[in-house]
């Protein structure tokens, strides 16, 4: 059985390359898959805390946690199709040259 220890710690790691993510990347698809990341490492601790205390809440916010996963993601596409037809690109570095 995995330990709850080894749960934390694959969710800290999950963290920790998101934010990685986060703060490198100047595109604006792999800040996107970035900040899906983050929001996984998140549900992994609820379902962690559902398992290990058998209580439903833990469930309950993970089922939150991947509906706004879900629409931030859809959003976020959204987004980026739009940055995509009106710039011809999703580097966040060169929208922000075209626009100044």
């Amino acid at each position: 059985m995995i330990s709850l220890f080894q749960v934390v710690l694959f969710s800290t790691v999950l963290f920790a390359i998101g934010l990685y993510g986060v703060l490198t990347s100047r595109n604006a698809v792999r800040m996107l898959m970035s900040i899906e990341i983050l929001l996984n490492s998140a549900n992994v601790n609820f379902a962690a805390y559902a398992a290990y205390t058998g209580l439903l809440q833990g469930i309950v916010a993970a089922i939150i946690g991947i509906a706004v996963a879900a629409a931030e993601s859809s959003i976020g596409i959204a987004v980026i199709l739009l940055l995509d037809k009106n710039f011809r690109t999703v580097d966040l570095d060169k929208i922000k040259e075209l626009k100044g």
